[in-house]
């Protein structure tokens, strides 16, 4: 006998707990990825090589956000220091601002979202290399095993990842090329999405991962698969040249971070958005806060986001093209200068038009001292909709995010990063590690880092409540969406001062995000995300 119910149907209030553990933790937004993570490290692993199990993982099981071909930041506190690496790629030497202006893209302002123009080199099985071989203990090939079981003998498509799957059919169904003719035949051969629970496997997938382990990586950039990756190019109108492949290495950077409330909160620099959160977080502790669900408190909160996204829209670009003002943008005096700008209306700061956008983040610690936020990303849902054939890969379309005014420091130019929006967050107090946070999902992330740090330091809340408490988001103008479980007094409110407020019955569009905090005692406390399947492992 079969039984027979809807699996998106959640009529209920519920509820999760802290998860504590102690000798190791990994959350994220899938059970079998936070699995593969912490099963790596059973068998002798840091937190460093969990992370790149579960980010491995991610690209099978919820291939709807992230995928092999995903850009990837991650933020490492290991031996006493925390270290910044940047694993965003350029865009191709071939696609230049002539090009964008014999093709038409100039005149619409925007870069397509789809196809070959956006895809920029990936940078995700690079960074999975550098941070194993710089900061892990297993190799390469031992860390993506569990990701390679998973694509050759299936697994049972999670709720969240079936209804995302669905949209991206939606998406890519007018695409007409013959660069799209792969992803359906990769991600839809039957001509629909898989069902919740229904058992979906990718050899393609599986070898491509097993290549990338056994070369440390190498293979995507100068062997076997960069071979597809340059015939698929050639093949369909596509950018990607040897150069453009072989060329490419992740960068370790130094965090940047502005105190709050005690704490050091850090983020990953410019080319990253992370610095829009700081901004809006160094004007926002200029004000005493007594009650979360108050309009003024949320009217400065938006207040401050529409500033700080101002200022990363002007600034934030490619540093190895563009000077961009980090320290001055961080500076007490400025934030209190912003500060003084903030009145009792909603006002429109001009800060451009936030888009939507499909993510992965995910948050590794270990008993020794390691822990590790960590985010990687296809941008919009599955990324171009060009999938290499035969491989897996779904490239991103990170560089529709360029600029195509010739002036903006963020314009397109060739072999170039583009503004990037996905965001690893870590907090620290008097020097020591407090851990990894992250909220994925586009322009929300910044605004997500805003709530869960101001939830966790000005409201006391457990690392739980922090993610759950419902949320607001920005959109542009003075226009905002708030999820459904907000007050409506407090929405009521917003409205009379100004702001644009909308209920949004889509979950996805508020980010997914997870924390691990230490404890006092030393153990570890972890969250995770209640819009999604995600899941907190402990040991």
């Amino acid at each position: 006998m079969t039984l027979t119910y809807d699996p998106h149907y959640y009529p209920y209030p519920s509820r999760r707990n802290v998860t504590y553990g102690s000798r190791g933790m990994v959350c994220t937004s899938h059970p079998l990825a936070a699995n593969a993570g912490l099963d790596i490290m059973k068998t002798g692993g840091n937190a460093v090589d969990a992370a790149v199990a579960t980010a491995a993982a991610l690209t099978v099981v919820e291939p709807t956000a992230n995928g092999i071909g995903s850009d990837a930041f991650a933020l490492v506190w290991k031996d006493g220091r925390l270290s910044g690496l940047n694993a965003s790629g350029p865009i191709p030497a071939a696609v230049t601002m002539k090009l964008a202006e014999s093709l038409g893209w100039a005149d619409s302002g925007q870069m397509p979202k789809f196809g070959w123009a956006p895809a920029t080199v990936p940078g995700a099985p690079a960074a999975w290399a550098e941070l194993t071989t710089k900061m892990g203990r297993l190799s390469l090939a031992r860390n993506l095993a569990p990701a390679v079981e998973l694509a050759r003998l299936g697994h049972a498509v999670s709720v969240a990842t079936a209804r995302y799957w669905e949209l991206g059919i939606k998406r890519y169904q007018d695409e007409k090329g013959e660069e799209f003719r792969a992803w359906f035949e990769a991600f839809a051969p039957e001509g629909r999405a898989p069902r919740p629970g229904e058992l979906w496997r990718s050899e393609a997938h599986a070898s491509t991962l097993e290549r990338i382990g056994d070369s440390g990586g190498r293979d995507f950039y100068e062997g076997e698969i960069a071979g597809k990756i340059l015939e698929a190019a050639r093949r369909t109108g596509g950018y990607f040249t040897e150069d453009d492949l072989g060329a490419f290495s992740p960068e370790w950077v130094e965090p940047i971070g502005v105190n709050y409330r005690g704490c050091r909160v850090w983020e990953i620099p410019p080319n990253g958005q992370g610095i829009a959160a700081l901004i809006a977080l160094s004007i926002l502790d200029g004000f005493d806060f007594q009650c979360r669900d108050h309009p003024e408190t949320v009217h400065r909160q938006l207040e401050a986001m529409k500033a700080a996204f101002a200022d990363a829209h002007r600034h934030v670009a490619d540093t190895r093209f563009s000077s961009v003002p980090v320290a001055g943008l961080l500076e007490q005096s400025y934030a209190d200068s912003r500060r003084a700008l903030i009145g009792d209306r909603a006002a429109d700061w001009r800060a451009g038009e936030p888009r939507p956008g499909g993510t992965v983040y995910l948050c590794t610690a270990d008993g020794e001292g390691t822990m590790v936020s960590y985010i990687q990303s296809n941008y919009m849902g599955f990324g171009s909709g060009v999938v290499i054939p035969g491989t897996g890969i779904a490239l991103n379309n990170r560089g529709h995010c360029f600029s195509l005014d010739a002036g903006h420091p963020n314009a397109l130019e060739p072999g170039k990063r583009p503004y990037n929006t996905i965001i690893p967050g870590f907090l620290t107090k008097d020097g020591a590690p407090v851990g990894p946070f992250g909220v994925m999902g586009g322009f929300m992330q910044p605004q997500g880092h805003v709530q869960v740090v101001m939830n966790t330091l000005d409201f006391a809340m457990n690392p739980q409540q922090a993610l759950d408490a419902p949320r607001w988001q920005w959109t542009g103008g003075v226009e905002v969406l708030v999820e459904n479980s907000f007050n409506p007094d407090l929405a009521h409110s917003l409205r009379r001062r100004g702001h644009g407020v909308k209920y949004e019955m889509e979950p996805a569009s508020f980010g997914r995000g997870q924390i691990i905090w230490r404890t006092p005692e030393g153990t570890l406390a972890g969250a995770t995300e209640s819009r999604t399947d995600g899941c907190a492992a402990a040991w």
